[in-house]
């Protein structure tokens, strides 16, 4: 079984920025796939960004240029670094991994994005 749990989320002014951080333990299997998910009020849960055990990205229209998805191996954590953040950004954001043994999701941190 794995676990993720999230921090870094807050209450930032609109063209500000966050970082989240994601940190996974228990049953990790190497090759995986971590990323990060948001869900606003009143909408479903959208893909923000993702990134494999071998590096390689991909990030939603909406975030792209402004967002940047990294992780390190070794603490089996995953990062989000957020500028010029929107209203529109505001949100829950979920961490999530997916492997060949199946898949996990943290319980969300809330990013609130002021204008």
């Amino acid at each position: 079984q794995v676990q993720l749990v999230e921090s870094g989320g807050g209450l930032v002014q609109a063209g500000g920025s966050l970082r989240l951080s994601c940190a996974a333990s228990g049953n990790i299997f190497s090759f995986n796939t971590m990323g990060w998910y948001r869900q606003a009020p009143g909408k479903q849960r959208e893909l923000v960004a993702v990134i494999t055990s071998g590096g390689s990205t991909n990030y939603a229209v909406a975030v792209k240029g402004r967002f940047t998805i990294s992780r390190d191996n070794t603490k089996n954590t995953v990062y989000l670094q957020m500028n010029s953040l929107k209203p529109a950004d505001t949100a829950v954001y979920y961490c999530n991994l997916q492997s060949s043994r199946g898949y996990a999701w943290g319980q969300g941190t809330q990013v609130t994005v002021s204008s």
